[in-house]
């Protein structure tokens, strides 16, 4: 008796299958990332990690519980799940949603995890305005409709050495004024001094040296790109010095997104609401054959809706690919994105590519029916390109109208 062959699965033309999704992580999905199963930590990652999880917090004297956690266990989980799964050979950036924090990640107590959204193999500053952007929205969805950027860079591995030079003079020439405990602290990590609230830390850390006047001019430039997309997107945001992330793996950026309200809906005083660390450092100390970047954020929700936690199983396939060309349209791409997932109309992004031939290859693989193009001319005059792919005709519609035509084409 032979077996009855099984019919191959029926692909929805007009829907992506999904799985590891919920409802509010439709919105990371309109930004451009994959909803994927977290990695479980393995007893590798926690030996890789032994040496670094000391310090592998965020000190904040305006939080009930005081630290707040990074997680460079997850983070080492992250880059293997990256080489194993060969997810460099993929377009890149590859950006990840995880609805549920990693399998076996040590419990670090305050805060309850919500999710993460990582973006590997990206060191520009779109990165992190896509993060924040992304996660502001996500929390918006959750009641926080007031919030803020708290960000600060400790720059790249020179710019951190340099830092550190600095900062371990300075100490040192203050050390006869120093109490006990910040001796302690100065002995074991000068950077643990910095970020430290202990009584006498604070006035001596007033005139400290700060990460950011020591930066390469790299790292200044990936700064201020990451504040010009900010400001682009009219967020809010200010210069934290204290933020400081674990040296040993973290580099550039660092970042928070606060509650700007007194107390939240439910009357819970929790000021941070998500925490952002760029990670270009990890790849190489994990002796993997070369740097990869990274950036994550890690929303700290206190108490969740239910409903923004179902499943969902599928979404509606993108009706269009977004091409942008030149910083210009770069700073305003996430505002048009934002403006296309109110009505419901997703689109297939490359914001991490510059060349516009990088940007036509990874699009022309998803034979989207559109495809919407800005560039400098269209950044300064508030407008994009709508072209039909089928037969190269296009028109040019102003961003105010943009949402109302892209929703006509999509119904």
């Amino acid at each position: 008796m032979t077996a009855k062959k099984k019919k191959p699965a029926k692909i929805d033309a007009k829907f992506i299958q999904y799985d590891h999704l919920d409802k509010i992580g439709e919105i990371a999905v309109y930004y451009g990332f994959t909803p994927m199963k977290s990695p479980g930590i393995i007893k590798q990652d926690l030996d890789a990690a032994k040496d670094i999880l000391e310090g592998d917090y965020v000190d904040d004297e305006t939080e009930r519980h005081g630290k707040l956690p990074l997680h460079a266990e997850e983070k080492i989980a992250v880059m293997r799940m990256y080489q194993e799964h060969d997810l460099q050979s993929l377009p890149q950036p590859v950006m990840m949603y995880f609805k549920d924090p990693c399998r076996g990640a040590i419990k670090k107590s305050g805060y309850h995890r919500y999710a993460d959204l990582e973006i590997l193999g990206s060191s520009g500053a779109i990165a992190e305005a896509t993060l924040i952007q992304a996660a502001r929205v996500m929390l918006m969805e959750q009641g926080y409709g007031s919030t803020a950027v708290e960000i600060n860079s400790i720059g790249d591995r020179d710019s951190i050495a340099r830092f550190a030079r600095e900062l371990t003079a300075y100490y040192r020439k203050n050390i006869n004024s120093m109490t006990p405990e910040c001796r302690q602290l100065m002995k074991r990590d000068v950077f643990e001094l910095l970020a430290s609230h202990a009584p006498g830390a604070r006035e001596l850390n007033e005139h400290a040296p700060r990460a950011m006047d020591f930066l390469s001019e790299t790292s200044k430039r990936h700064l201020e790109e990451t504040l010009e997309y900010l400001e682009a997107l009219k967020i809010p945001y200010t210069i934290n010095n204290a933020l400081i992330g674990n040296r040993k793996y973290c580099t550039e950026t660092i970042f928070t997104i606060v509650n700007t309200e007194i107390a939240d809906k439910k009357g819970k005083l929790q000021r941070v609401l998500a925490l952002g660390v760029r990670y270009n450092g990890l790849a190489k100390r994990l002796a993997m054959k070369r740097d990869i970047p990274g950036v994550g954020i890690s929303l700290l929700v206190p108490d969740s809706d239910p409903r923004l936690r179902k499943p969902v199983k599928k979404m509606r396939r993108p009706v269009a690919s977004f091409i942008q060309l030149g910083l210009e349209s770069k700073l305003i791409s996430l505002e048009i994105i934002e403006s296309l997932r109110q009505v419901k109309v997703p689109l297939y992004l490359s914001l991490a590519k510059d060349r516009l031939g990088a940007q036509v290859s990874s699009v022309e693989k998803y034979h989207t029916p559109y495809i919407i193009v800005m560039g400098k001319k269209e950044a300064v005059e508030r407008t994009a390109i709508v072209r039909k792919t089928e037969t190269h005709a296009q028109e040019i519609v102003t961003l105010e109208l943009l949402p109302k035509h892209m929703k006509k084409i999509a119904d």
